[in-house]
């Protein structure tokens, strides 16, 4: 059975992912993610649901538009696949039960905010501000959470985000941490907890320095090198999900003996 669900969740984050794609694209255009059906952008074809497979159509296609041949980015399989491999680990973590519909709901809107912010430097409040709300709610609905644990995660994971960037601004006059940031950290309290949160701002500060270390050098534009930081603290969420958990825990227990 379980090589059946596991199948199943697969073509589930596929197909949640192919959606995505079209959040993705459309969503910071300010276009309708319904209307029209998928279409080359290019030719302005409407792609043949044959051409819209999720994953396999883009290798089939050797990843053109059938039209008018012009290329596809390996972007849409890959979000498909990041998208299908995470609802597979989900399931194989939790198994089927509320947690499970909680963990596929926040990684969908994860993963569609890193891209999108990787392509415009914004985090779209339809997921930050609507996540928060979400998380709120099922942790006052999931006999496995506990809704104070949620509402610390929001103010812990906020509170701390927004106080570096006034801090920030305090000192330099210049703004240094976007407000998508800061609600994406209380979004992710909001399901994770406020037991995640150092976990998620140190995981992602390890990630994101090495990667801004590396863009500096690339750009030499030094300290005025600009990265989006919703990929690391999106990248941070999922690393505590699958196995850092168990790091967090013990750290927390190691330095704050009796808070879990």
């Amino acid at each position: 059975m379980d090589a059946f669900y596991y199948t199943i969740f697969f073509v589930l984050g596929a197909v949640f992912g192919s959606f995505g794609n079209v959040v993705i694209y459309r969503l910071p255009r300010e276009e309708s993610i319904v209307k029209p059906r998928s279409y080359c952008y290019s030719c302005k074809s409407q792609v043949k649901w044959y051409d819209n497979i999720p994953i396999f159509s883009w290798f089939i296609l050797r990843g053109k538009c059938r039209n008018c041949r012009a290329k596809f980015s390996f972007r849409y399989p890959l979000v498909e696949l990041i998208m299908a491999g995470l609802f597979v680990l989900s399931y194989h973590y939790v198994g089927l039960s509320w947690d499970l519909l909680e963990y596929l709901l926040f990684i969908f809107g994860l993963v569609i905010c890193t891209f999108i912010d990787l392509d415009h430097m914004i985090l779209p409040d339809e997921f930050t501000l609507s996540g928060i709300v979400i998380g709120l709610v099922g942790a006052a609905l999931n006999p496995n959470r506990e809704f104070l644990d949620s509402l610390f995660g929001v103010l812990m994971g906020g509170g701390f985000l927004w106080g570096m960037a006034y801090l920030y601004w305090i000192f330099t006059k210049q703004e240094g941490m976007g407000g998508g940031d800061i609600k994406l950290l209380a979004w992710i309290g909001a399901l994770l907890g406020w037991k995640a949160i150092p976990f998620v701002i140190m995981s992602s500060a390890i990630v994101g320095s090495i990667v801004g270390i590396v863009a500096a050098r690339k750009q030499k534009a030094g300290l005025k090198t600009v990265i989006p930081f919703g990929p690391y603290l999106a990248l941070g969420a999922i690393f505590y999900l699958f196995g850092g958990q168990t790091i967090a825990l013990w750290y927390l227990d190691l330095f704050l003996p009796g808070l879990n």
